[in-house]
């Protein structure tokens, strides 16, 4: 027992080795990770800080300070300090930073050790850095997405079916879009339900690792989070969630993924994380949405569950920053009242409406809300409510189950609508947004709709990136909604962008090698540095040409054509290799010639095929105009990839797909053979102008289709190539008879098929007679009757297409193969003598025959392959192995009979290859439908019976060596062990039993005591008695044992394979034969017509027709019409284009509608008339700035207060923030806005100081000034020059593009202060801020000549921002058209070309960036001219 552990090692060695192994790995991972937490909290320490309190200040008790830390919490300068003596505590003086002390991993324990990443931060922390430790220092994917959600942080009851739609639909979003998901991070309230979605869904999902949950927490409100702290990073840090213990502290939720813990210095506030919370979403929110080219930025979008006052300050502020809010209806509080009033009219919405909604739904909570903040909330909800196109309401019905996720992705896409903004802008950015998430729903839903007619090249861009990011279901809806393959693909430069972004696959691979190729050999490429692109080779569409030539076969032409426009490709060592166009490429469209002969469905079916996209590959499959040719080309591509591939499992998928795109060949062709039988077969042979010039029936060759081949069409056709010119419904009896009685071609004993066509032409003009006859009408308009060129066949003629006829060839040859074989065994049997008779010399002649024609047909290549190739091809070819051995044997077999002491040895060996030429005939029984098959079974169990053999001859050598040993002592003689050991044991299994085994039936007779005689075998060993001596119940019960094994057992199991192989091969044999076939009819297709021995003659005259005179060879009229075709043109030598109805080349509409199965021969696509007008849209990523003294533009955000046509009062004169100040307006509700209203609480700010641009002026001089609008929450002038109306003037300078009129223009100029162009204007008394006059002093005064000439388009007052009760703006809009052949217009321009941007002209068009009330203006002037807007 002791030594069986050392006895283990010993006998284990190997698995001891593995052991080590993976410990050795186990190591060299922990020293990896080690490095990483060095490195990562190297930089943490240096970057990231937390806040500590400096001042230790007595609070409520002895041993706390005012920052909510015990005594013992602080540092001992805090204690007493010097600096702080007889101080009040500030957060803001007192508080310092210091690096942090508490990052890493935090491990949360429990059931599936869940584990995140955590810093403490501070709340001065920029959010940049923030963004950076995200993404850099933890690895996270920058997001498709921000979902900030929001609401209720106590614990909140939320029913089964709404918590389970939100779990639901929060996880797929993020899944689906890559989102990350923001919330407060602690295990209570809507937190703790954002931690349930992750757990339930995310865990038990593949995709587990896409969600992101970062939790923004409050530091100094955390339970347990002294576990966080270590000076040199926790990894892990053990954090245990007590939730019965936390008393006024909260714990981390366990299901977050990241943690921001925000730290200001104190502690037990809530709250802390808010305000970094907020900058950090508007920094995640302002990065570009994918890569840097982007234009459009990361959207974000705020959910909100329950909550109370503060969450509605947080939706207030998000709605003002253009962030869409989607609110659950269901989830209580503040979420319900919103939802209740979101679809009343704002006059419904009243202070009673809240106060009602508030005492419903906060309970016991609203008896402590003062009535100032119910005033202040019912001002904000109908802001918010303003607002509908940031404001979504999910509800749950009995009629309608939507998801939240869908909510959440419409709520981003309605927000980009607001009224009449940027046009097509916004679209784009839906569709952007909807392609980035892959969500082919929201697009068909909120983008895609019947109300907009799309243009092509409006959408290019959108079909370029769904493809290059393998998005197949949006490729699809594009091409629905007018999307042209042909507009697309026309510019080269986006095929080229295609390569660009293909994935990493063998065809990217291959061209690599290709492209570096092709420099080596050239030695002329000079690798030069590029200042923003890696260094790399150069590539074009010819290099990709090439690789595509070499996966089709030589035998094809190019691709594309030469091209002089090249680009970058990375020839780095990584797995991914990319490509980047140069910037000296030209960016020309391909040539028109060029243009004419491309395919885009080609062109893009081809990318997808190459990179093994079988989605992608299937939607351009049915844009292809030759669709049957692509599928067999894919077929032969992939094929060709899969075996040159070194990747067992991509090669699998590449095999699989030929074979897909192999049926689709099929079921294209069953479909145009049902409905036209004559024009499939044209098909077949029809050289495609789109894949090389090559045929459809020598791709499916090529690829190995033997379904393809099978079909009954293809066969046909075959049959008919067979047949020659002779008709295939000649029985062979008669074909037979003629070709001995040959003078029988004069009659009709053979039917010509040129005799078929006049036959059937005769037929149809007589029926067209009859109906003409019987109706009285004429119906010849499309039919030109038969064809004058088509004469019956002269005798000559017959008779060379009779001998000529593959089928003819083949009967002669078959006759001429038994004559050799007869004249083989003749000398072999009778006249074999040592001088060479007659007979055995013409056997010398006729063998010389067949060998020349073995050299013919090794050296004809019609189809271009190359020696090499077709000495491959030819070598592959069973029958031609046996060829070659049969022509070896008799050579050799010659030579030794020639000679005297090898004569007997020469006649052994030619008796030996007669065995092969008789094997070797086995070769015409290919072309009989019944015994062809079965020549592939035997094939395949010689296969099986050879592998058999070996498991056989393990019991034959054990069991003869065995009895050998017992029976025979010491013979020495190698014959007789042999046939002892091996012969005799092999026929023991045929029945032939042994008598030396057996007392009974020994005779002594038989053998040879000593094994002197050579011709007996020696005796067993005997006693003194002459009997034998070894055991013969041991040698009986041996061979009993041997006859169960090798008789019934192997022998039955022999039987089982070959019956396995059989069904197994039986159900493919047909098909099998059929495409072998296809060989046997090339072969007697290109063969001389006469037999062996007199081809050698046909041989004679090739040779010195091709060697001596050097003539090329003659081509038929028949192949050189498709001398393109390759094996096509071998195949169109047995067809005659006169015979077969002539069809359209693979551009031609016809054709293509019969190429694709269910479409019949002619189907025209209809396109979609899509009218979509959609509402003018503004961008919802842009915040309204509160430091301008105007409307804020729409280009820079959706703001709220744009005038509303519906609304009775002023908005943007309520808004809370007063411009360039920090005085906020008192809440002014809608109902309580007219003077005439009672609001006995109303008490607006009316400051005394004007330093932030709010004047107060006397009390005495603001009652004789009302704003006639009504209330505005404010007293004084504000920001205005002046009590009372200030009167303002807009020039709106028009004139027309052109002289026909249908452009109309206007004059914009830059506000620099606003940053942003604007009308010429300004205030009247005050003409040194107008900014026309700041750009140009010449201009106004130019203008002001025209004043009078203007027409007034408004007058009165304007909602504006700056207005107070007592203040107001009221302007006027004059429109001054100019004409085109003014001086003042001369002058304008000049002053435009010269002011450097600052002066524009730009068209009239509801694509305008201008504030609200000048976009109204500009409205009204488009009317004045006629001119949609």
């Amino acid at each position: 027992m002791e030594m069986l552990p050392q006895l283990e090692n010993k006998v284990h060695p190997r698995e001891t080795r593995k052991e080590l192994r993976q410990y050795q790995l186990e190591i060299n991972q922990g020293i990896t990770h080690i490095k990483k937490c060095s490195a990562f909290a190297s930089w943490t320490k240096k970057n990231i800080c937390k806040k500590e309190c400096c001042f230790f200040v007595k609070g409520v008790r002895e041993d706390v300070c005012t920052c909510g830390y015990s005594k013992t919490d602080h540092v001992d300068e805090a204690i007493k300090p010097e600096d702080f003596t007889g101080e009040t505590w500030d957060r803001h003086r007192h508080v310092r930073e210091v690096p942090t002390d508490a990052f890493g991993d935090i491990s949360f324990g429990g059931l599936g050790q869940k584990t995140g990443k955590y810093v403490r931060v501070s709340t001065d922390t920029s959010p940049e850095l923030l963004y950076n430790l995200l993404t850099e220092q933890w690895k996270l994917s920058p997001p498709n997405l921000l979902i900030s959600v929001t609401g209720g942080a106590k614990n909140f009851y939320l029913k089964a079916h709404l918590k389970n739609m939100f779990h639901r639909g929060l996880i797929k979003v993020a899944q689906t879009t890559g989102a990350w998901i923001i919330s407060g991070g602690m295990h209570t309230g809507v937190m703790k339900h954002v931690g349930q979605a992750v757990r339930d869904y995310a865990l038990s999902s593949t995709m587990q690792g896409q969600i992101v949950a970062i939790g923004v927490a409050t530091w100094g409100i955390i339970h347990n989070r002294e576990a966080l702290v270590h000076s040199e990073g926790g990894f892990p840090a053990h954090y245990v969630m007590d939730t019965e213990s936390q008393g006024g502290l909260s714990c981390l939720d366990n299901n977050h993924t990241h943690f921001l813990l925000v730290d200001d210095g104190t502690q037990g506030h809530y709250g802390v994380e808010i305000e970094l919370r907020s900058r950090l979403e508007k920094c995640i929110s302002g990065k570009h949405l994918g890569n840097e080219e982007s234009h459009m930025t990361i959207p974000v979008v705020c959910v909100v569950l329950d909550g109370g006052p503060g969450t509605l300050n947080t939706i207030y502020n998000a709605m003002l920053n253009g962030t869409p809010c989607v609110i659950l209806e269901g989830s209580g509080r503040i979420a319900d009242v919103i939802a209740q009033v979101a679809g009343l009219p704002l006059t419904r919405v009243t202070i009673a409406l809240i106060h009602q909604l508030m005492k419903k739904f906060f309970g016991q909570e609203y008896e402590n809300f003062p009535d100032l903040k119910i005033i202040e909330w019912t001002k904000k909800i109908q802001d918010i409510i303003r607002m509908s196109h940031l404001l979504t309401i999910f509800r749950i019905s009995e009629d309608n189950h939507g998801d939240v996720d869908v909510a959440i992705l419409q709520a981003l896409l309605k927000a980009s609508r607001s009224s009449e903004s940027l046009g097509i802008t916004c679209w784009k950015r839906q569709l952007e947004l909807a392609i980035a998430w892959n969500r082919v729903d929201i697009a068909e839903t909120e983008i895609f709709t019947e109300e907009r007619q799309w243009k092509s090249s409006d959408l290019h861009w959108a079909m370029l990136s769904a493809l290059v990011g393998n998005k197949p279901r949006f490729v699809s809806l594009l091409l629905e909604n007018g999307v042209s393959l042909r507009d697309f693909l026309q510019d080269e430069a986006n095929l080229y962008k295609l390569y660009k972004g293909l994935p990493s696959c063998i065809f990217l691979r291959k061209l690599a090698k290709r492209v570096q190729s092709c420099c080596s050999k050239r030695k002329a490429f000079p690798i030069k540095s590029r200042a923003h692109s890696e260094q790399g080779e150069m590539i074009s569409m010819t290099h990709v040409s090439d690789e595509v030539r070499h996966l089709l076969g030589s035998y094809t032409q190019a691709l594309y054509p030469p091209s002089k426009k090249t680009n970058h490709f990375n020839m780095s060592m990584e797995t991914s290799v990319s490509l980047s166009q140069s910037p000296t490429s030209s960016q020309a469209p391909l040539r028109e010639d060029v243009a004419a002969q491309r395919d885009p469905g080609r062109d893009l079916f081809l990318w997808a095929v190459v990179q093994n996209n079988k989605e992608l590959a299937e939607i351009a499959w049915e844009q292809c105009r030759d669709c049957m040719s692509a599928a067999l080309a894919a077929s032969k591509i992939l094929k060709t990839m899969a075996e040159e591939g070194s990747d067992a499992d991509e090669a699998e998928d590449m095999q699989e797909l030929a074979n897909h795109y192999e049926k689709h060949a099929i079921g294209v062709f069953s479909e145009c053979h049902n409905s036209d039988e004559e024009r499939a077969q044209k098909l077949l042979v029809r050289a495609s102008p789109f894949w090389g010039r090559t045929t459809c029936l020598r791709l499916a060759l090529e690829a190995d289709n033997k379904s393809f081949i099978s079909q009954s069409g293809v066969q046909a056709l075959l049959t008919q190539i067979w047949c020659g010119e002779l008709s295939v419904v000649n029985p062979v009896w008669r074909v037979l008879i003629c070709m001995v009685f040959f003078p029988l071609i004069c009659t009709d004993f053979l039917v010509f098929r040129r005799d078929e066509v006049i036959q059937r032409d005769a037929a149809k003009n007589e029926e067209i007679k009859t109906v003409e006859t019987v109706t009285g009408s004429t119906i010849r308009t499309n039919y030109l009757g038969p064809d004058p060129s088509r004469e019956p066949l002269h005798s000559w003629s017959k008779l060379v297409y009779l001998y000529s006829s593959p089928q003819v060839k083949f009967y002669w040859n078959i006759v001429s193969y038994f004559a050799f074989l007869f004249l083989f065994a003749v000398v072999l049997m009778i006249d074999f003598q040592a001088t060479p008779s007659a007979g055995e010399l013409l056997l010398y002649i006729w063998l010389l025959s067949l060998v020349c024609e073995e050299v013919r047909q090794l050296f004809y290549d019609p189809d271009g392959f190359g020696f090499r190739k077709k000495a491959r091809i030819y070598i592959n070819d069973l029958w031609n192995i046996l060829d070659v051995l049969s022509i070896l044997l008799f050579v050799i077999g010659l030579a030794f009979r020639l000679t005297t002491e090898l004569f007997y040895a020469g006649k052994i060996l030619l008796c030996i290859d007669f065995v092969v030429f008789c094997l070797r005939l086995m070769a015409i029984f290919t072309i009989s439908r019944t015994l062809g098959p079965k020549i592939i079974i035997v094939r395949r169990m010689m296969m099986d019976m050879f592998f058999f053999m070996f498991l056989l001859s393990i019991w034959v050598v054990a069991y003869g060596v065995a009895k050998q040993g017992i029976l025979i002592q010491n013979d020495n003689r190698l014959e007789w062990i042999v046939r002892g050991a091996i012969y005799e044991p092999y026929l023991i299994i045929f029945g032939n039993f042994p008598s030396n085994i057996d007392y009974a039936a020994f005779d002594i007779n038989s053998c040879s005591i000593n094994g002197t005689d050579p011709l007996k075998p020696k005796c067993p060993v005997l006693n003194e008695n002459q009997t034998p001596v070894f055991p013969e119940w041991l040698t009986i019960i041996m061979l009993c044992i041997y006859l169960l094994f090798a008789n019934i057992l192997l022998l039955n199991l022999l039987i089982a394979i070959f019956n396995f192989t059989f069904q197994q091969v039986q159900d493919n044999t047909d098909r099998i034969w059929k495409f072998q076939r296809y060989e046997l009819i090339k072969e007697y297709h290109s063969r001389p017509a006469a037999p062996p021995p007199f081809i050698i003659f046909s041989h004679l005259y090739l040779f010195i027709r091709n060697m001596v005179i050097c003539k090329p060879p003659i081509i038929s009229k028949e192949a050189r019409a498709s001398s393109d075709g390759g094996r096509g043109a071998v195949v169109l030598g047995g067809l005659d284009e006169g015979q077969i109805p002539t069809v359209h080349t693979a551009g031609a509409e016809p054709e293509h509608g019969a190429a694709h199965p269910g479409n019949g021969s002619k189907v025209v696509q209809s396109a979609k008339a899509l009218q979509w007008i959609m509402d003018s849209l503004k961008r919802p990523g842009f915040a309204a700035k509160e430091t301008q003294p105007t409307l804020t533009t729409t280009d820079e955000s959706p703001d709220i207060y744009t005038s509303e046509k519906e609304d009775r009062f002023h908005v943007n004169a309520r808004q809370f923030h007063y411009p360039n100040s920090n005085v906020a307006r008192f809440p002014v509700p809608e109902e309580k806005v007219p003077w005439e209203v009672s609001f006995s609480s109303y008490n607006p700010a009316c400051p005394e100081d004007s330093e932030d641009h709010v004047d107060g002026s006397e009390s005495e001089a603001l009652d004789n000034y009302r704003n006639p609008a009504g209330r505005t929450g404010i007293r004084g002038r504000g920001a205005l020059s002046h009590l009372g109306p200030n009167l303002n003037v807009d020039f709106v300078l028009t004139r027309w593009r052109d002289c026909d009129g249908s452009v109309l223009e206007y004059l914009v100029v830059r506000d620099e202060s606003q940053e942003s162009m604007a009308l010429p204007g300004g205030t009247v008394q005050s003409a040194d801020h107008t900014p026309l006059i700041r750009t140009c002093m010449k201009l106004y005064e130019e203008v002001n000549a025209k004043v009078s000439e203007g027409t007034k388009v408004f007058e009165g007052y304007v909602d504006d921002c700056r207005n107070t009760d007592n203040a107001w703006v009221e302007t006027t809009v004059l429109n001054i058209h100019l004409d085109r052949t003014s001086q003042v217009m001369k002058d304008i321009d000049s002053m435009v070309a010269s002011s450097h941007g600052a002066l524009q002209w730009r068209e009239v068009s509801g694509k305008t960036r201008l504030s609200s009330n000048q976009r109204d203006s500009l409205r009204k002037v488009a009317e004045l001219h006629n001119r949609k807007f």
